[in-house]
């Protein structure tokens, strides 16, 4: 499962000035890595992974010689997200397709079928009728379903040869989300978010091979992220580009 919101095993909570800072401690199933991974997520989540024999007051400890840094970016998102307004669906808006900005450039015209498609740097709708921006949406929303459903076919047909242990094609399902971009059932299915289109290929290609891999492997176990590692070297830099851009993309 390729989760926005991780679901924690254990909680803990520290002052930095007035304000208390919650984070949540993931434990790995072995202690071959001993070192203590902070991250700080677009939504102000602070999770942490720790090796599984480290105590709370260890794990503390190490949040604690960070806090400046903590501290610093849960600014930084903070500011970010001033800029983050819901969407209007009028012209002019930003939008995203496979990591590249369109402006949304809205057509009237009389007696036309409604119809949205990227031209010249834009993404256009052609409607006719009055200007209604939950139907704007709904063929926007719908643009995106269509093309995620054509790229994430292509993109699953592309790298299922670099995992041997899938034995034929897994069923794909798109379904809009608002905590994951992906996730695979114990039978195989894998279920992908239609907003992940928006982001780069390569961020789509590990997103894919993240639920190809829990086929093999159904949790987040060290042999999970080996394999991972296995058939995409560079997943860390693809899935930090896609959660630094998650709040954008996932903004509808």
């Amino acid at each position: 499962m390729t989760d926005i919101k991780v679901t924690p095993h254990e909680q803990g909570a520290f002052y930095y000035g007035d304000e208390i800072l919650h984070y949540h401690i993931q434990r790995r199933a072995t202690d071959d890595e001993r070192k203590v991974v902070i991250k700080v997520h677009p939504d102000e989540r602070i999770t942490v992974m720790a090796p599984k024999s480290a105590s709370k007051e260890e794990v503390k400890a190490a949040i604690l010689k960070r806090v400046r840094w903590i501290w610093e970016s849960l600014l930084e998102f903070r500011q970010q997200q001033e800029f983050i307004s819901p969407r209007q669906y009028a012209g002019g808006e930003t939008y995203f397709y496979l990591g590249k900005r369109y402006r949304l450039k809205l057509i009237q015209q009389e007696e036309t079928v409604p119809s949205v498609k990227l031209k010249r740097g834009r993404l256009e709708v052609c409607y006719s009728g009055e200007y209604n921006a939950e139907l704007i949406k709904k063929w926007v929303m719908h643009w995106y379903e269509h093309r995620a459903y054509i790229l994430y076919h292509q993109r699953l047909a592309e790298l299922l040869p670099k995992t041997d242990w899938v034995t034929g094609l897994p069923n794909l399902k798109i379904m809009p989300m608002t905590r994951q971009w992906g996730s695979c059932s114990t039978s195989g299915r894998i279920m992908l978010n239609p907003h992940l289109v928006k982001a780069p290929k390569d961020c789509i290609d590990y997103v894919i091979l993240h639920e190809l891999c829990h086929i093999a492997e159904h949790n987040h176990s060290d042999r999970f992220w080996r394999l991972l590692t296995k058939v995409m070297p560079d997943w860390k830099a693809n899935k930090a580009k896609l959660d630094e851009m998650a709040e954008l993309y996932l903004n509808e």
